[in-house]
């Protein structure tokens, strides 16, 4: 025991030395990799987000306001797309607080969310009732997963919502899940909090769909790496979105508005996001997959603990 505490010590030390970012409201560092040689262009922060997240309502300027040097028109929250030209990594230049993330994801897709997203995005309620049917690509997942795990398993779903789309619901045994929506899960899972969380080891954790809303990914895989040993497989998944797969070099240019996702990944930046928190991926795949009754691309990572 005195043993693996001092390597798991030891690998926090050298993940400290090697990855240091400032957490910032406006980022100036790229974080994935730390770069702080980055690209910007301006963008708009989308209403629903600035208005759920921070109190922003857009607003129409007209000759009442009396401002004489700015034009009339619509004002909405401005922001930039950041570019990281060493990773390939795409993002918000805004990183959310706790407070603010929680103002966002609470009740997510609930009622008071989903009467606000509404109103200002006609048409969200009907693709929300897509989306709560679930996913249709569980046995792909389960299908890459399977070669790397050893069953029976332990299963913590961090971010997992109700759990629904957890891959091996029905083949573990046990399943957590931390989410800070708060909603019921499924029968046969558990809420559990973060501290819960990192008391245990697990043999799979899923991390599916968190990491593009994340403000420092980073600490969240760090966060994530606590739950882990050495037989351990981490499963992240996160969209490979279409700017990315459309476009090369320059992205921050082709993106001009920010919704929930708030990072957009390369496979690069992904391999050093992973590297830097000391994990190592031992499988890593495009996959095209339907959700939402919408058919979009996205990264499968398979991770475990750095053995060195």
């Amino acid at each position: 025991m005195t043993d693996r505490r001092e390597r798991e010590g030891e690998r926090e030390r050298e993940r400290e030395r090697t990855f240091k970012l400032k957490k910032e409201r406006i980022a100036t560092q790229c974080v994935c990799c730390g770069s702080e040689i980055l690209k910007s262009s301006p963008a708009v922060l989308m209403p629903f987000v600035a208005h759920r997240t921070f109190g922003w309502k857009p607003a129409v300027i007209d000759e009442s306001w009396g401002l004489g040097t700015i034009k009339d028109g619509n004002a909405y929250s401005i922001c930039k797309s950041l570019f990281c030209n060493y990773c390939g990594f795409l993002f918000l230049d805004i990183r959310f607080s706790d407070e603010e993330l929680s103002n966002l994801y609470r009740d997510y897709r609930g009622v008071e969310y989903n009467d606000l997203r509404e109103y200002y995005e006609p048409g969200y309620t009907k693709r929300n009732e897509n989306l709560n049917a679930g996913i249709s690509y569980i046995d792909d997942i389960e299908n890459f997963l399977r070669p790397h795990l050893s069953f029976p398993i332990t299963i913590l779903d961090w971010g997992g919502d109700t759990g629904k789309n957890t891959p091996f619901k029905r083949n573990n045994e046990c399943l957590d899940i931390y989410d800070i929506s708060n909603k019921d899960v499924i029968k046969g899972a558990k809420i559990v909090s973060k501290a819960v969380a990192q008391s245990k080891k697990y043999k799979l954790i899923v991390c599916s769909n968190v990491l593009e809303h994340a403000p420092y990914p980073s600490d969240l895989l760090s966060d994530i790496t606590k739950t882990m040993e050495k037989e351990s497989v981490l499963y992240i998944e996160v969209p490979l979105e279409n700017v990315v797969m459309s476009n090369k070099g320059d992205l921050h240019l082709h993106k001009k508005h920010w919704h929930e996702h708030i990072n957009f990944y390369s496979e690069n930046s992904l391999r050093l996001l992973v590297q830097n928190v000391g994990l190592e991926v031992v499988d890593l795949k495009r996959l095209q997959a339907t959700a939402g009754g919408q058919s979009s691309f996205l990264f499968q990572v398979a991770c475990r603990l750095k053995t060195n």
